[in-house]
């Protein structure tokens, strides 16, 4: 399974956020986006998940040869601090999320099956969502995200403000479930896309930009994402990654 972006622009008024961008994800591996804030990695993610229209390009899922366009019941999309209802519990809200659901969810588990996977116990289940820190949210969303079992999931800064053991619980349940799916996460921690992550894609100048995988493991991995961001990079270093990375796509395409 791939998801194929191909030629995607978006603009704001004036601003163009998005030009002519061009990438293809592959199933069973995690995705870093990285760019500087405000380069448009949240206005990615809503095009792929048709929250938003695209003025250009094609968003396409493809699954033995063929290819289609993007359905936003494909897409799951974990936003960093997640509106949910305050005057539920954690046990009432996935009850009303698996009966609004039911017939979209394959191979459906008890609750309290679902609760073990994300670490949430039977007492934090029970308490009312206006006491859950970000991180019980995001247990949550990830809860939502492993009964639908969408073939993308967009994560937008998904372990940002969450203490130290959340943070480990979360990084675990991503590498477990990574198989199945198509997971992309932006992020501006670079230790956490070295950490997680195999492959990384910079958003820099409105478009989309492999990096070599062999950078994660260099001493100066976080120094080269620095320069190529910032654009202290030399043109011929750029070239070189883009070269190198443009070949890897061929081949797994």
């Amino acid at each position: 399974m791939k998801l194929i972006i191909n030629g995607l622009s978006k603009s704001f008024g004036k601003k163009e956020v998005l030009k002519d961008a061009s990438y293809t994800f592959n199933q069973g591996e995690v995705y870093a986006l990285l760019g500087r804030n405000g380069a448009g990695k949240t206005t990615l993610f809503k095009l792929i998940n048709e929250s938003l229209d695209r003025d250009s390009g094609e968003i396409l899922l493809e699954e033995d040869g063929k290819r289609k366009p993007i359905d936003f019941k494909d897409v799951f999309f974990m936003v960093s601090e997640p509106e949910l209802p305050k005057f539920l519990t954690g046990r009432e809200f996935i009850s009303f999320f698996i009966e609004a659901n039911r017939e979209n969810i394959k191979n459906l588990k008890n609750i309290d099956e679902y609760l073990e996977v994300v670490e949430l116990d039977k007492d934090d289940s029970n308490r009312l969502i206006q006491d859950y820190s970000t991180g019980m949210k995001n247990k949550l969303q990830m809860l939502m995200f492993l009964i639908l079992k969408p073939k993308v999931i967009l994560m937008d800064e998904p372990l940002t403000s969450l203490d130290v053991v959340i943070q480990l619980q979360m990084k675990r349940i991503i590498r477990d479930l990574h198989k199945d799916h198509i997971i992309i996460f932006s992020t501006h921690i670079l230790q956490l896309a070295k950490d997680i992550c195999d492959k990384i894609v910079l958003l820099h100048e409105k478009t989309l930009h492999p990096v070599d995988s062999l950078i994660k493991d260099d001493p100066a991995f976080e120094d080269t994402i620095i320069d190529l961001l910032s654009g202290e990079a030399l043109d011929k270093d750029i070239k070189a990654i883009e070269e190198n990375l443009g070949e890897g796509n061929e081949q797994e395409s």
